[in-house]
């Protein structure tokens, strides 16, 4: 050793340096890569990332390679920095301490923190060109790894630790997570769909329904002529038909089934009644997910919602699912679903108008806790029906009533949050 010249020593001493960098770096990289890009790189057949993911399936094979090769070189570092220092400054402790502090202080920056860091920060750019490295490393010292993970097994049995053999899989709380921080690579759309998805597992039909007051329906009891007029005018293809009151309900109508009898002034309530459907009846707790599985499996369109008793109390129809999820599908300017925009910047609202629509639609913050309907939330806020002309403050926003007929709020102005000022 001693005719070795020095300055080969010291060149030997930077590539281990390097060596032993690259595995840590590929350590880091490999453990930091994103498992889910990875699988997407091995379905476009990637060879690359295939060989990565091998790597990574038998996690204590890849480590034990790794670890194998850095503590080895790490250590041959350490003796070529001891001769070193033995050349330099002679055989004595403190040139010893010195080096064993210089080859600390050079494994730390070159070979450990520095690699590690680019590691972390470009995973899949270091990860995955290392794999044709690492790959036949680990054919190459497969029977000394083998037998120091004889042992690792053995400790871990012992300790009854069994680590899982497949990535953990992403709770909906996690993957809504994943979305929301994804959001510079989603379109704001497809953001706010996707958001809207994992939200159908905790909103029940009966915070989207239409109340029972604004249903629309046929009496078969009324006179020929309304029925008819009803049917010309309606806004809806779809029709629960009663009678005498809407707790008795007959069924089902589609328009479409009586346009013919429509035109020929044929119509009546004994010809209704054979092109009746069974009426599908929905628990006003079911979840907008499964009622919108149990509408498909059915082959349903509207529901109607009853409580425990089997009191209706509203009906909610795919398309309200379907605009929980995409958003609104009416475009007019002005009027959306009973809500209408004034020339003050306030907002006249139907006093039946879900909270969940008025919050979304006006951006507003309404409380969803307790009441569903914007007359339900002032009721229960005054515990009295309040007089036209009251204006009041629920959760920072100006409300005045504008009508009241009987027991319910029948309109109600919404002014905009006044605009923040510095």
């Amino acid at each position: 050793m001693d005719d070795i010249p020095l300055s080969l020593l010291l060149g030997a001493l930077a590539l281990i340096l390097v060596v032993s960098g690259f595995f840590s770096i590929s350590e880091t990289s490999m453990m930091a890569l994103n498992r889910y890009r990875l699988k997407h790189l091995v379905k476009r057949g990637h060879r690359g990332a295939k060989l990565t993911a091998q790597l990574l399936e038998k996690t204590d094979r890849l480590l034990g390679v790794i670890l194998l090769g850095n503590n080895l070189l790490n250590a041959a570092a350490a003796a070529l920095v001891t001769i070193i220092t033995i050349r330099l400054f002679g055989d004595n402790e403190w040139s010893l301490t010195l080096g064993t502090l210089a080859v600390t202080f050079l494994i730390l920056v070159f070979s450990e923190v520095t690699p590690k860091v680019l590691g972390a920060a470009y995973p899949e750019r270091i990860a995955i060109p290392s794999s044709y490295i690492l790959t036949p490393l680990l054919k190459l010292f497969y029977p000394a790894i083998w037998f120091i993970n004889l042992f690792v097994r053995t400790l871990l049995w012992l300790l009854r630790l069994k680590p899982p053999s497949t990535a953990t899989a992403l709770t909906m709380d996690e993957l809504r997570t994943l979305v929301l921080e994804a959001g510079h690579y989603i379109p704001p759309k497809h953001q706010s769909i996707f958001l809207n998805l994992f939200e159908l597992e905790k909103i029940c039909v009966e915070d989207i329904m239409t109340p029972r007051s604004q249903i629309e329906a046929i009496d078969l009891d009324a006179p020929e002529e309304t029925i008819r007029e009803q049917l010309a005018t309606s806004h809806h293809t779809r029709l629960p038909v009663y009678h005498d009151r809407l707790d008795n309900v007959a069924g089902i109508i589609h328009i479409r089934h009586v346009l013919h009898q429509l035109r020929s002034h044929e119509i009546d309530a004994g010809m209704l009644r054979e092109i009746l459907r069974e009426p599908y009846f929905t628990p006003a707790g079911t979840s907008l997910f499964s009622q919108l599985q149990q509408f498909q499996e059915n082959r349903q369109h509207i529901g109607l919602v009853v409580d425990e008793y089997g009191e209706l109390l509203g009906l909610v129809s795919l398309e309200d699912i379907l605009e929980e999820i995409v958003g609104e599908f009416t475009s007019h300017p002005t009027a959306r679903g009973g809500i209408y925009a004034q020339d003050d910047g306030s907002w006249l609202v139907d006093g039946g108008s879900t909270l969940r629509d008025l919050n979304r639609k006006l951006k507003l913050n309404l409380p969803l806790d307790g009441p569903k309907t914007l007359n339900g939330l002032i009721l229960e806020h005054f515990e009295d029906i309040p007089e036209a002309g009251t204006s009041f403050k629920i959760a920072g926003h100006t409300l005045e009533i504008v009508q009241t007929q009987g027991r319910v709020v029948k309109v109600v102005r919404i002014f905009p949050p006044p605009i923040a000022t510095r």
